[in-house]
């Protein structure tokens, strides 16, 4: 496998021979809108296996930055290598966006990201556009776009996932479902990642269907009534369902978007943490911190799973 080459510094012995890892790198998921709201959009999804270009790092010490989930805004962008190319890093999913309703905003569109956030429901006539994804730009794409969304009915939409784009608002009193995730089996679990968060189905005129979180981590939307959204699953931690009346967070370590939060002005759950894997050839040299990150055995190779920030020493 042929991949970047990173070089690292000299010592007074012979530095240990270069290491090629493979990777799945996912950002943390954004944050879920609050009031009549559009899900968080899932982090950033990027990797390299199977088959793809890996990296070769040569010895040295490398920090690796696992993106937080979004609390307020983006999720955190998560990187390899920090301070290396920009083919590293993943890009935090975009924000949910709150309802315009009662705050004399202008239209709330959901905000770019690995993923984009939903669309919430605006503040004047006219369609209200999703957060767009794969933000920053980079091929292959890391993500989707968030669902678009209305003046009426008060309702919002589901944020982008790796594998689709958010739904749009559904009708009257229909919350927009996430997008979903994208599988991938680097650790030999083949867990889904990086699902949107689902959109908020408002209140009036009748009984509400909030969005469920998207396969891979996506949180459910929640509302003071009606049918709460599903956290979504087949993801290393589910996403949360939606409460009543607040959005349920994204699974941790999964990249996925919260959901929106319901009437009267209540949150959005968090997004959830991102993740980085690396996978090595059973021969290979290197040593990972903390001791919360893990290596261990995978068809014949050494897979290093970091679910915080940390190191990486060759």
């Amino acid at each position: 496998m042929f991949g970047y080459r990173l070089l690292g510094l000299g010592g007074g012995k012979a530095p240990n021979p270069p290491v090629t890892f493979a990777y799945l790198n996912i950002a943390g998921g954004g944050k879920g809108g609050s009031h009549d709201a559009g899900g968080g959009g899932g982090g950033g999804f990027r990797t390299s296996f199977p088959g793809g270009t890996g990296i070769t790092v040569d010895a040295g010490t490398y920090t690796i930055t696992v993106g937080a989930g979004g609390s307020s805004n983006r999720g955190g962008d998560s990187n390899i290598l920090d301070g290396h190319p920009a083919e590293f890093s993943s890009g935090g999913g975009g924000a949910g966006a709150p309802s315009g309703v009662g705050s004399g905003a202008p239209n709330p569109s959901g905000i770019p990201g690995g993923s984009g956030g939903g669309a919430g429901h605006g503040n004047s006539d006219g369609a209200v556009t999703g957060g767009s994804g794969n933000f920053p730009p980079v091929s292959p794409s890391q993500g989707n776009p968030g669902g678009n969304a209305n003046h009426r009915p008060w309702n919002g939409a589901g944020g982008g996932g790796a594998g689709g784009s958010g739904s749009p608002w559904g009708g009257s009193g229909i919350g927009g479902p996430g997008g979903s995730g994208s599988s991938n089996n680097i650790d030999g679990n083949g867990y889904t990642y990086s699902g949107g968060g689902g959109g908020n189905g408002g209140g009036p005129p009748g009984p509400s269907s909030h969005g469920n979180g998207g396969s891979g981590g996506g949180g459910g939307a929640g509302g003071p009534g009606g049918t709460l959204g599903s956290g979504g699953g087949s993801a290393r931690n589910s996403g949360a369902s939606g409460t009543r009346p607040a959005g349920g967070a994204g699974g941790t370590n999964t990249g996925g978007g919260g959901g929106a939060g319901g009437p009267p002005y209540q949150p959005g759950g968090n997004g959830g943490s991102g993740i980085i894997i690396l996978r090595a050839p059973s021969d290979a040299l290197f040593q990972i911190t903390p001791p919360t990150n893990t290596i261990s055995s995978v068809g014949g190779d050494q897979v290093a799973l970091f679910t915080v920030s940390g190191t990486l020493k060759i």
